[in-house]
């Protein structure tokens, strides 16, 4: 995957948990329980990152959840009206998550932890559909992964040595 520089200092980010789960593991005194917390932030303009922290405390693992997503955040291609550039499907592991550019007012259709990284990102008209595994984790990083794939309608035109409005009247007549 590849990723691009970003500021970190200067977002304002806003998190959400994905998940919570307890762990259990039987060592010779009894079970111990510890926790595992699955963290989105973001901006809500297009910078984004999944984090994923364990601790014997809730609000513990939260914290390091978030404090690993923020160390991974990405920056992602918005179109004009909070879409995608293009469709694209995600794959991480075995979960693949299907992206669908959407006119707008369509909304954000998409759920669970795809729904998260949507907001997180700042999308807001987009349909998703999720295939495969439906592990939480794999899910929201398939998620990233297909976002940070998108090119951008300038980066298609260079790839072609076409002109940007040569590729958008591509994209207008669909």
């Amino acid at each position: 995957m590849k990723k691009e520089a970003v500021e970190k200092d200067k977002l304002e980010l806003k998190d959400t948990v994905v998940s919570i789960k307890r762990i259990s593991k039987t060592v010779k005194g009894g079970r111990t329980m510890r926790f595992s917390a699955l963290v989105v932030v973001g901006d809500g303009n297009g910078s984004i990152g999944v984090g994923h922290g364990k601790s014997a405390e809730i609000p513990e693992a939260i914290r390091k959840g978030k404090e690993q997503a923020m160390r991974n955040i990405v920056k992602i291609n918005l179109d004009n009206n909070r879409s995608v550039p293009h469709d694209y499907v995600g794959v991480w592991g075995t979960s693949r998550v299907l992206l669908k550019r959407s006119k707008e007012g369509t909304g954000v259709i998409a759920g669970g932890p795809v729904r998260s990284v949507m907001e997180m990102a700042g999308i807001q008209n987009i349909r998703t559909k999720s295939l495969g595994s439906r592990n939480k984790n794999n899910v929201a990083l398939a998620t990233i992964n297909g976002l940070m794939n998108m090119k951008s309608p300038s980066e298609i035109a260079t790839l072609r040595g076409k002109d940007v409005k040569e590729i958008l009247a591509g994209i207008v007549k669909k």
